[in-house]
């Protein structure tokens, strides 16, 4: 099929799908962003068993495939008694795994801090805490801009693992596989989809670009 008719025939399916997407990219990115600031915490802080607990955390998520991941929350927790609807599977798998590397960001983001500002935030009495919340988090986001930046365009990516289920509304990934299965859709039908994948991500590049600008802190 051409892409006229392919857009003719599913137009309103793939603008429903990129909706899809953007909807599990965004949950996914600011459960993550959560997560991370959690994790980058745990692992700064001077309590060792805190500190194990993140870098363990970081080291099996950054390490296990998202597929796999979402098989096991699929078929292996009804197993334990507890069933997901499908769309909370793909979310946590989407928010888990991008939420290590979020951590990894952050923390260099913290490297990049000059040594003097801590030491006079710890000679003003401020607890870790504080110095965390109002100091160290703030800046190390701000250093991280362009990093996480990239992390938004692959935790985007990574949607994609939402073809592997029957998601309804699907999205981009899913709805290729579902024309396919009933019409001759072919190559053109990944086309119109790579291009929704790649617009967005150009979009997003862009504007990662104009807030690392205006956020980036000089030396």
């Amino acid at each position: 099929m051409s892409i006229g008719e392919l857009l003719s025939q599913y137009g309103e399916k793939y603008l429903q799908a990129l909706l899809t997407t953007w909807q599990l990219t965004f949950l996914s990115f600011a459960g993550a962003m959560v997560i991370g600031i959690i994790i980058t915490v745990m692992r700064a802080c001077p309590i060792k068993p805190l500190r194990a607990v993140g870098e363990f955390y970081v080291q099996i998520f950054r390490n296990i495939p998202g597929a796999a991941l979402l098989i096991l929350l699929v078929y292996a927790l009804p197993n334990l008694s507890l069933v997901l609807p499908y769309f909370q599977c793909v979310l946590i798998a989407t928010t888990l795994i991008p939420a290590s590397f979020a951590s990894e960001y952050l923390m260099s983001g913290i490297n990049a801090i000059g040594i003097g500002q801590i030491e006079a935030a710890r000679s003003l009495g401020m607890t870790f805490a504080t110095m965390m919340r109002t100091v160290v988090i703030p800046q190390a986001l701000r250093f991280s801009v362009l990093p996480l930046t990239n992390l938004l365009i692959a935790t985007m990516l990574t949607t994609s693992l939402a073809s592997q289920v029957p998601l309804n509304p699907m999205d981009l990934t899913g709805l290729v596989s579902y024309i396919n299965t009933r019409v001759a859709g072919g190559v053109t039908s990944f086309l119109i989809s790579a291009v929704m994948y790649c617009g967005t991500a150009i979009i997003i590049g862009q504007l990662g670009n104009l807030l690392d600008k205006k956020v980036r802190i000089m030396r």
